[in-house]
């Protein structure tokens, strides 16, 4: 008996198809010689293909660098979130006080606050610390996350109380709870989060635009701009191979994790 396909599976298909165009559009110019991206039959093919501009990238700035700032700030940011968020979590689901629920909320709507609110006193702070052009003035800032708590405090609360009871019975402290009985239930969850933690820190370019100054200190994000030219004159093709360049790592630390990603967040909805 032949399987009918739903008509609005096809609707989802042109919408995947179209969120794909950039990326294809991306991986083939970096493809492509100067003349070719030019082109007036706008041929979305390289043909043929040229590696010239990944050699240009490689020695006309120093990627390395880039990388490993780009590099430690993710980490950081990222290690630093899963912290506070599964420290924020547990408070909010084993501590019993005074206005918990509202201080959660609030700590929800903290998601609704643009970031152009922020922006300025952060800055400003930043700047009278003397840490501008510092990993810790790109970092400080991003060190909790309001989607974090919630989405742990979600795992931790799908865990059966009887297991916190049990050692609460034999007397284990909050830190060994939090260590042995916790954190291995929630393992999935915490490396979906670091997962998405890295890649949204790894492709920051607002922030650390504020924030840096200095060549040396720049993230690739921020590397791509110096293929760009004001007056027209934009290396499209070496920078397209940057990009390329630049989303290897997240994409490939997705692709390793994006299981515990999916689990992630269809778990967060099952008990309110």
């Amino acid at each position: 008996m032949k399987t009918k396909i739903p008509w609005w599976h096809f609707s989802l298909l042109l919408v995947v198809l179209g969120s794909l165009l950039p990326l294809i559009w991306m991986l083939a110019t970096a493809w492509k010689t100067p003349e070719q991206v030019f082109n007036a039959s706008l041929n979305p093919w390289p043909y043929p293909a040229t590696a010239a501009n990944f050699a240009y990238v490689v020695g006309a700035i120093p990627l390395g660098r880039y990388i490993l700032n780009t590099f430690i700030i993710a980490f950081i940011v990222t290690a630093a979130k899963l912290l506070t968020s599964i420290l924020a979590a547990y408070g909010f689901t084993q501590f019993s006080f005074r206005g918990r629920e509202t201080l959660f909320y609030l700590c929800l709507l903290s998601i609704f606050v643009p970031f152009t609110v922020t922006m300025m006193p952060n800055y400003l702070f930043m700047s009278r610390m003397g840490w501008l052009n510092t990993y810790t003035g790109v970092a400080l800032p991003q060190m909790a996350d309001a989607l974090g708590i919630f989405l742990l405090r979600q795992s931790i609360r799908s865990i059966p109380p009887s297991l916190v009871e049990a050692a609460h019975l034999d007397r284990v402290g909050h830190g060994r709870i939090l260590g042995r009985v916790l954190l291995p239930a929630i393992k999935p969850s915490l490396i979906a989060l670091g997962i998405l933690f890295f890649i949204n820190t790894w492709n920051e370019y607002f922030w650390p635009l504020l924030m840096i100054n200095d060549k040396s200190m720049y993230t690739l994000p921020l590397a791509l701009q110096m293929f760009t030219n004001l007056e027209g004159g934009t290396n499209w093709g070496a920078m397209m191979a940057a990009a390329t360049l630049a989303s290897l790592p997240p994409l490939v630390a997705y692709l390793l994790a994006q299981r515990y990603v999916m689990d992630t967040f269809v778990q967060s909805g099952l008990k309110g």
